[in-house]
């Protein structure tokens, strides 16, 4: 596992969307927006057990992360990591509410699911040279 710098750790701890890439069966890439947060040292995300996320995690753990800033989009990092770690009940339910309150600023309505957790592997963090114009 590799230690989070800052600027990604900043990242990860605003309300940014981020897209999860795993591995279809096939060897493709499958790539999902989702909600995204650090617990601890590890990446978490939520989702439904037997959705096509969870189904492609289960055979193979590897994955893909990209956030981008929600405020300066050419501010961004791409993490490559594992799932060490799949969590249900109350303690899922807890990350996500964390989440859903960062996000939207209530708790998540749906009561069911499991939270994924991660361990980066690889860290790549980039800020472009552009300026970003809202609604140009």
């Amino acid at each position: 596992m590799v230690e989070l710098p800052d600027n990604v750790r900043a990242l990860f701890g605003g309300a940014n969307f981020a897209h999860v890439a795993t591995v279809l069966p096939n060897g493709g890439p499958h790539s999902v927006p989702v909600w995204i947060a650090l617990e601890g040292d590890r990446l978490a995300f939520f989702t439904q057990p037997g959705s096509r996320k969870a189904r492609n995690l289960e055979a193979d753990p590897r994955v893909g992360i990209s956030i981008v800033d929600h405020d300066e989009p050419y501010k961004m990092a791409q993490i490559r990591g594992r799932v060490v770690e799949t969590v249900g009940g109350d303690e899922a339910l807890a990350i996500m509410d964390r989440m859903s309150l960062r996000y939207t600023g209530k708790p998540f309505p749906h009561r069911q699911g499991v939270a994924v957790l991660i361990e980066p592997e690889k860290v790549f963090w980039m800020t472009l040279p552009f300026e970003h114009t809202p609604g140009a």
